[in-house]
């Protein structure tokens, strides 16, 4: 029987709702391009309920103690007397989200004996250190697509918040004023910017397709060049390198993985090249980017606007630069954790577990490393240093 070691974030602070804003969930079962949405055999919950926080449990308790495995629930993960070590020690599976990362560090990958498959419930894994999961022969899986259009839709929405002054303007109302021309006085209209993203995958191709309508010029760099018809279907300007679209943009949005090509891209010297006043919209991994370098650009005014929900380490510490620099648009890692994504991915997470534990095949596209190398998703996405 396996030990299922699962690291979640905390419940509301007023504990678990007793009621939803809504009744009900669209019933989507494809994702753009035709990859189908998890297929469980079962699921023990509701969609459109808390399913991400330590009592959701990602709805997997009633499912793996039936079968006579053990769960473990905690969102204690920092430091050596955390509940996560001392449970990883003799954990068969570890799942964890993006939004609260339980990092497998070579330190951790180390000691777990016993550790055969780790899960990310959502999209994204570099909180797995992927050469060590490798040498150790450790699966690593995540339900991928899951949450990309509901990143893709945060982006859209930082994107309107920055260049229309939202946030600010939101505020006045709920300090009781009415000062207009404070309002307007950071406020533009989107129409007719350059706007350009660093990775055209799901989520970037996302945010593409969302921002054609509102007349703005379409820029991307990718590893991998998109179709044709795909460039001309939205007017897409490809350049080979971030470096070399980043001067032509008024906004640019970071959706790649973290890897050692892209950790610390944004940095001094880059976002110097960026045009005075641009917009920096990061969902993708924090490590992408200079902390530092982005709060000096911003009390420069060489950035205009820096928004995203990805920070480092996370939870962010109280004294992160990030949360008093000026002109920005940060929220904690919640763009992939709609309770409309926490459906699919809690989905997709039982889907992974009852393949790998019946023994069957993980679907390809789900697979970070498998068998000892990056495999399925992961060989497209991710590089490894070993």
């Amino acid at each position: 029987m396996a030990k299922v070691l699962c690291v979640l974030y905390d419940d509301p602070a007023d504990g678990q709702p007793t009621s939803y804003a809504r009744d009900d969930l669209p019933a989507i079962d494809h994702y753009p391009g035709g990859q189908t949405t998890p297929t469980p055999d079962a699921v023990d919950f509701t969609p459109g309920r808390l399913l991400g926080s330590v009592s959701g449990e990602l709805g997997l308790r009633r499912f793996l103690e039936k079968a006579g495995h053990t769960l473990v629930v905690t969102s204690d993960k920092e430091g050596p007397d955390s509940v996560f070590d001392r449970e990883l020690a003799d954990a068969d599976v570890v799942i964890s989200q993006p939004f609260w990362p339980a990092y497998l560090t070579p330190e951790r990958l180390a000691g777990a004996k016993n550790l055969k498959l780790a899960v990310t419930a959502g999209i994204g894994s570099d909180h797995v250190d992927l050469d060590s999961a490798i040498a150790h022969g450790v699966t690593v899986a995540e339900v991928t697509f899951s949450n990309s259009i509901s990143v893709a839709e945060h982006v859209v929405m930082s994107i309107l918040a920055l260049v229309r002054n939202y946030l600010p303007s939101h505020q006045v109302v709920l300090d009781g004023g009415w000062n207009i021309a404070d309002c307007v006085s950071r406020s533009y209209d989107l129409e007719g910017m350059h706007v350009g993203t660093v990775a055209a995958g799901r989520i970037g191709l996302a945010v593409l397709r969302r921002l054609a309508p509102f007349d703005v010029a379409l820029h991307y760099t990718d590893r991998r060049r998109l179709p044709r018809e795909v460039e001309e279907e939205l007017g897409l300007t490809f350049h080979p390198t971030a470096a070399d679209m980043v001067p032509h943009c008024d906004v640019v949005t970071v959706n790649a993985p973290l890897h050692p090509e892209t950790e610390h891209l944004f940095d001094d010297e880059l976002i110097a090249s960026m045009k005075r006043g641009a917009y920096l919209i990061n969902t993708a991994r924090a490590r992408i980017t200079d902390p530092d370098a982005v709060d000096r650009a911003l009390r420069s005014g060489r950035l205009a606007g820096y928004a995203g929900d990805v920070w480092y380490p996370q939870p962010a510490p109280a004294d992160h630069p990030w949360r008093t620099m000026p002109h920005h648009g940060m929220t904690p890692h919640i763009s992939g954790s709609s309770l409309s994504a926490q459906a699919r991915y809690a989905a997709g997470t039982r889907e992974i577990l009852e393949c790998w534990l019946a023994g069957r095949p993980i679907r390809e596209e789900y697979l970070i490393v498998d068998g000892g190398a990056l495999a399925g998703t992961g060989a497209h996405s991710y590089s490894v240093t070993g």
